[in-house]
Formats: C-alpha cells, structure tokens, sequence
C-alpha cells in the first residue's frame, strides 16, 4: 500500500504553520499522522521530488524530514525502494514518566466510561452460572445467543422501534460489526457519505477499503439536512451518528428524524444512544427509515472490556452477514454474551446513575474549562461523553504531539476529519473521574502554553480514540 504526495498533503493539513524550521515542523507532523493512524503502518510515502513539488517547499526540507523519522524509527528504507512507515519499538509502550496520577499518561484520547463495578460483577457471577448449560454444545454463536438476541431486541421495542431476535446480530464490539457492514456491501472506490466530524476509526476502515469518503459538515446547531440528501444521492452508503454524535455530543431532533431523506442505506452508530443527558432518549433513526442499519454496542453504556455489539437490519441482510462473518471468526465469547444480556435486563436500573456520574463530570470539565481557556468555545451537547472545543489558533497536532512531555495524550482534532480539518479543535472526554479531570486540565494548561512557547515535542503520542 502506497501514499500519494497529493494524499499526504491533505493529511498534513496546515502543518508549516508556528515557528521553527521548516523541515522540523514536517517531521513531527508526519511523525504525529503515523503514531495516531492517520498514516497506516507498511505505506509508502511519496518521494522527496513528488512531495516537495506538491507541498511547495525545496527537496532539501522534505529530505532532511524524511531522514530524522528514519533516523528514529518512524520510517524504514531498504535498498532501492521507497521509505516506509513504521513505529520504533520504544513507541509501542504507551508508557511516559509523570508525576500526575503515579506513572501512566492522564489518557484524553478515550471517551468512554469505567465499569460499572458492582453491577458488573453480578452480571459475571449470574454468567459464570448459566455457562454449565453451554458446556454441551460446539460454543460457536455466529449470529448469537438467543438470549442475548431477544434482550437487544427488548431493548429496541422499549425504545420505539419493533424489532425481533431474527433481526439481530451479536457482534465482538460496534467496530467489528461496521467492519462487517462494510466488507460485506462495498464494493472498492465506493461512495460513503459520513457526518464531518465523524468517528476517527470509521474513517480509518473506509480509508483502508479505499472508499471515496464525502464528507458533510455539521453546523453549530446539528445537521445540515438539504446537504445531507444532495449527498447521499447516487452513494452506496452513509455512516451517521445522530444518536449523541461522537465528538460534538449533538443529537439529532425528534422533527429532523422524519424530516431526514437519504439517497442511500444509512449505517447508524447507536453507541452513545443511551446517554442522554439533557434529552429524551431517542427514537432509533431506523423507526423512520428502512433503508437504516443500527450498529450498537454495551462499550459506552457498560464497559468496554466486555467488547459485545450487534447489527440490527432485516432478517435478509442478518444472514447474508452471519454467512460473511464466517471467513473472519466463527462467533462472539459465550460467558461474555452471558453478562451483557445480564446488563441489558438491568439496564433500568443501572443507567439512571450513570447519567448522573457523566453530568457530574461534564459540569466539572465545563468548568475547569471556563477557568484556564475562556477564549475557548466549547459545545458541550446534549448527551455521550465528550465535549467539542474549539481554541482561537489551529494547534490541535502541535498539543497532541507536546502533550505526553506534560502527562496527558491528546486525539489531535483532525484524527476526526478529512483533509487535515479541525486543527482548532479538540475532543476531550467527562468520562474520568474529578481527580483525572483536575490533574488533565492542569496538563493541558502547560500544554498549551508550552505550544504557544514554541517547544516541540520530544516525546511520542499513542493515541486510541475510543
């Protein structure tokens, strides 16, 4: 797999911007796009000649970049053939020195909730005792265990959208059925139609099954509805997240929800669909819409650790997955099926808390934000688990980059769009618990201002973005 100097360009976004030498900023910019995803492992880059003519700057500067990432590991060249990208070893442990909460990075990068203790702990317990009766059979749950099928079922009914087991496939985690969606109905150079911003590891599949990716943007107040139709007209696909859309929170109203005409099947990521903070819980997209594929998961509402998703469409589709899925991997752990669908049936009773934890932690954030970055705009939303802010410079990269030399790993604001976009912004999570949030913002602070000192980073960014 290649890159192409006019690819990597739009990657790089604004990178020449700040001080410090050209061939400096280029180094740490294409060191950032390969340590956050943006840039694949095993690429090819562009040659020197290719990349200087199209970035407008002197082969010199691109070669001097391209040979302190060889030097450090971020690109390898063997004899007669391009460089490729890499990680050096030492960039695989994701561990810094820090005096902020003992020895690990304050971790930014994820929006997602810890576990549930007690009630987790139950669910294994009532799991570990139901696993006997399974004991006799092969162990395989292609499309799922029945019991776990007819609960995310329930759980649609009670939500406003008739749905039956048949329609349900368990999943190990919404990421693995959208790329079961994906591998199973694209064909290569399709058009996908995507939310921007949008949810970094989705673009990140459409990019590697080499889809035409168009972006829609979203305004300040929600979706941009005419956009979105003219989009979709004559696509094979969309992937939207109206349910709490990860990063902005924003939730697409009741009104928008039959008003919406899309051109082309929709696959709607329902993960952040029970958070609801300041709203009703919505109605799922698909009681409005034939044409839409729900993707949902326990990872935001429970625990990620649990890795348990599904696919709700009709039965035609179910199968036709069911037969896909079975050229990647024969079915989703059993005792882990077992106490998700434990959680599911308590769910009534678990979630109220929650929601209260994640608007505890929002006010906070909200607030720590207000004190240490008042000419930032921040958007908190309506539910899910992050905020969307936008700071007045583009140095989303630069902090994300800087960061881990303070303590904290950053997701850089254009890891969730296209073409370099977002280097004002940042996602940050309220997920975290009061002391995380303090000592995080604490190395934000000293983050930004190192930013606006002109340091560069010396250390490397892992960044996992969920």
């Amino acid at each position: 797999m290649h890159t192409t100097a006019p690819a990597l360009d739009r990657l790089l976004g604004d990178w020449s911007a700040g001080t410090g030498p050209a061939h400096r900023k280029l180094t740490e910019r294409i060191r950032l796009l390969i340590l956050d995803g943006r840039l694949s492992l095993g690429v090819t880059m562009p040659g020197e000649r290719d990349l200087a003519a199209t970035l407008g700057i002197s082969r010199t500067t691109v070669a001097t970049a391209y040979a302190a990432l060889r030097e450090t590991g971020y690109l390898t060249t063997h004899q007669r053939t391009r460089s490729t990208t890499t990680v050096p070893a030492a960039a695989h442990t994701g561990h810094h020195a820090t005096d902020l909460l003992g020895a690990e990075l304050i971790d930014f990068s994820y929006a997602s909730p810890p576990a549930p203790g007690a009630a987790l702990h139950q669910a294994y317990t009532w799991a570990l005792e139901q696993l006997p009766r399974h004991l006799p059979r092969h162990g395989y749950a292609q499309i799922g265990l029945p019991e776990l099928r007819e609960a995310v079922a329930t759980r649609y009914r009670a939500r406003g959208l008739a749905t039956t087991p048949e329609q349900i496939l368990i999943t190990t985690g919404a990421q693995h059925g959208l790329h079961l969606l994906v591998r199973t109905l694209l064909r290569p150079r399709a058009r996908v139609v995507v939310d921007h911003p949008t949810y970094p590891h989705a673009l990140h599949l459409l990019r590697t099954t080499a889809a035409r990716i168009t972006p829609v943007a979203l305004t300040d107040t929600g979706w941009d509805l005419p956009a979105l139709a003219a989009a979709t007209s004559g696509a094979e696909l969309a992937y939207l997240l109206p349910d709490f859309h990860n990063p902005t929170g924003m939730c697409l109203a009741p009104a928008e929800r039959e008003r919406i005409r899309l051109g082309c099947p929709a696959v709607v990521d329902e993960t952040m669909a029970e958070l609801a903070l300041e709203t009703d819980p919505p109605v799922p997209l698909a009681a409005h819409h034939r044409d839409v594929i729900s993707v949902g998961s326990v990872s935001k509402t429970f625990w990620g650790g649990l890795r348990i998703g599904w696919i709700r469409a009709d039965t035609g589709l179910i199968q036709r997955l069911a037969q896909a899925r079975a050229g990647t991997d024969l079915g989703t752990p059993i005792l882990e099926q077992l106490a998700a669908t434990a959680l599911l049936e308590r769910i009534d009773t678990i979630l109220p808390t929650r929601l209260e934890e994640l608007r505890q932690g929002r006010a906070h954030l909200l607030s720590l934000l207000g004190e240490h970055f008042p000419d930032w705009t921040v958007a908190p939303g309506v539910g899910g688990l992050s905020v969307w802010a936008m700071m007045p410079d583009p140095i989303s990269s630069t902090l994300a980059a800087l960061a881990p030399q303070h303590g904290l790993r950053l997701a850089a604001g254009p890891r969730f769009g296209i073409g370099g976009a977002f280097e004002r912004h940042l996602r940050i999570p309220y997920s975290l618990d009061t002391p995380a949030l303090d000592a995080g913002i604490h190395a934000l602070t000293a983050t930004v201002d190192g930013a606006h000192s002109g340091h560069r980073a010396t250390d490397t960014p892992k960044t996992s973005l969920a």
